[in-house]
């Protein structure tokens, strides 16, 4: 089923989500809704806050490294389920960013290139991967929501206080 967004300005989007205890039919059809949602509307990826849930849920569309021209390579959609991450790399990568909860902002973002993760999928497996590039900047933007942070909490201050009308337009546009 396609599920609304929330907007920024929304107060869920600051609030820190709950671990997965167990993965039941809700849960289930939380993951389901997550992947339909972003194919749906063509993103990178979506967490649960996103669409009202506060569960340490989320969907990423990027696999790892990038194609020939440095764009990310699309994929089926993973669900991530109590993501862990660790272990990021020193070396950092600076790229626009957009978020499906601020539309029409695309900010310049700084994260490490690479970042361990550890998951469970809907099936209760465990993963343990290392993710690059698009992958691991998708990873990582995912995991912030699910922690009350979104991207704009992450750019440069002047950058934030130059958008600040837009932000108070999607405020009152989208709640």
């Amino acid at each position: 089923m396609l599920r609304d967004l929330t907007y920024y300005g929304n107060p869920v989007l600051r609030k820190k989500c709950q671990q997965i205890e167990e993965i039941t039919d809700e849960i289930r059809r939380l993951g389901q809704d997550l992947m339909e949602t972003v194919l749906a509307m063509d993103g990178a990826g979506l967490s649960a806050p996103q669409v009202g849930e506060l569960h340490r849920i989320f969907v990423i569309r990027y696999a790892n490294g990038q194609d020939s021209e440095g764009w990310p390579i699309i994929c089926p959609p993973c669900v991530f389920i109590n993501p862990i991450l660790s272990n990021p790399s020193i070396e950092m990568i600076t790229h626009g960013e957009g978020c499906m909860s601020i539309p029409g902002i695309y900010e310049k973002v700084t994260r490490p290139r690479t970042i361990e993760v550890e998951y469970m999928d809907l099936e209760g497996k465990m993963h343990k991967e290392i993710a690059t590039d698009w992958r691991a900047r998708a990873i990582m933007h995912e995991n912030d929501h699910l922690n009350g942070v979104l991207n704009i909490d992450r750019i440069h201050p002047n950058r934030k206080k130059k958008i600040e009308g837009a932000l108070r337009e999607i405020k009152k546009q989208y709640n």
